[in-house]
C-alpha cells in the first residue's frame, strides 16, 4: 500500500476538501490553461508545477476534465521510474489534432511518443471521435508505431483494418467484455494510471462532457488487477462552471456541448464526484507501489 499524500491542483475549486492532501492554488491559471493553450504557456505552468509539486506524492486530482492535458507533465515527472505503460480511462481518445499548442483532447500523442512510455491503453471509448468520419482528426503516428491502443464499445471501428491499424482498435460488445479482455492481455508491468470520469455512465456520476458506459466497479477491477504496479496516478472529470473570456475557447467549448449547469445541480454533482474521488483515492493507494 502507498501512503503518499494526494495532491490537489486547484484550478477550479471542484475537488472540495481532500483529507491529507497537498493543495496547489492555481486559480490564476484557469483561463490560460483550461481546455487548451499554447505550448509556451503550458511550459510556464509546467515549471511552476516542477517547483511546487512534492518530490514524491500520491494521486493528483486535476479537477475538471478540461485540465486533462496536465497528465503530460505528471507522466514526465515519473520518467526516472521508466520504462512504464500508461493506462487511461476515458470516453474520448484524447489523441485529436490541435495545431495551436496543447489541449485536453490532444495530449495522448505527446505521452505516447515519450521514449520511456512503452504503450498507452485508452479504456472505455464510446465517442465518435474514433469513427471513420473523424479519422482525419486523429494523430496517426502513435497508432502506426504500435504505441497506442483504443479499447472501445458502441462505435464502428472496422475501418481501421483498411489502414493496417486493426490491432490498435479493440472493439467489444459491452464494458464487462472490454475489461476482461484488457486484463487478460496484461503482463505485470509498471503503470501510470489516469482516470477521466467521463468514461463512466451518468448512472454512476455526472460530468460536463458526453459520457461512456462504464461503472465504478469496472475502474475498481482494473485498479486491483494492477496491484503493486501503479507507479503514479491522476484523476480528472470533476465538474465546475467557467465562462471563458478567450474567444476561441468560447467557440470550441460550445461545439463540445458544454452548457451551463444550474447551481443547485452543480453542487450535488460536485458532492457526488468528491465522494467518488475519495473511494478511488483509497483504492489506488491500496494497490500502488
Amino acid at each position: 500500500m502507498n501512503n503518499k499524500a494526494p495532491v490537489v491542483l486547484d484550478f477550479d475549486g471542484s475537488q472540495g476538501i481532500v483529507a491529507g492532501a497537498t493543495e496547489l492554488a492555481l486559480a490564476d491559471w484557469q483561463e490560460a490553461i483550461r481546455f487548451g493553450c499554447s505550448l509556451t504557456t503550458f511550459k510556464k505552468l509546467t515549471k511552476v508545477l516542477q517547483q511546487q509539486l512534492p518530490a514524491d506524492h500520491g494521486t493528483v486530482l486535476l479537477g475538471s476534465g478540461d485540465f486533462h492535458h496536465l497528465t503530460w507533465p505528471l507522466v514526465e515527472q515519473r520518467q526516472a521510474r521508466g520504462p512504464f505503460q500508461v493506462v487511461l480511462f476515458d470516453n474520448h481518445p484524447d489523441n485529436m489534432r490541435f495545431p495551436f499548442g496543447i489541449h485536453c483532447g490532444s495530449w495522448v500523442r505527446k505521452v505516447a511518443l515519450l521514449p520511456y512510455v512503452t504503450h498507452v491503453h485508452v479504456l472505455g471509448v464510446t465517442s465518435p471521435d474514433i469513427a471513420f468520419a473523424s479519422a482525419w482528426q486523429q494523430y496517426w503516428l502513435p497508432l502506426l508505431k504500435g504505441k497506442l491502443t483504443y479499447w472501445c464499445t458502441d462505435v464502428d471501428v472496422s475501418w481501421a483494418k483498411w489502414f493496417g491499424l486493426k490491432n490498435a482498435f479493440r472493439h467489444f460488445d459491452n464494458p464487462d467484455e472490454l475489461i476482461a479482455g484488457f486484463i487478460s492481455s496484461q503482463p505485470p508491468v509498471p503503470t501510470y494510471l489516469t482516470i477521466d470520469k467521463d468514461v463512466l455512465s451518468p448512472t454512476a456520476v455526472n460530468t460536463n462532457w458526453d459520457q461512456g458506459r462504464m461503472l465504478e466497479r469496472h475502474l475498481g477491477t482494473v485498479i486491483e488487477a494492477l496491484k503493486g504496479n501503479i507507479i503514479g496516478s491522476d484523476i480528472t472529470g470533476d465538474v465546475s462552471a467557467w465562462h471563458y473570456s478567450t474567444w476561441w475557447k468560447k467557440q470550441l467549448s460550445a461545439l463540445d456541448g458544454q452548457t451551463d449547469i444550474p447551481p443547485e445541480q452543480l453542487r450535488q454533482w460536485q458532492q457526488d464526484q468528491q465522494a467518488l474521488n475519495a473511494r478511488l483515492l483509497k483504492l489506488i493507494a491500496e494497490n500502488s507501489r
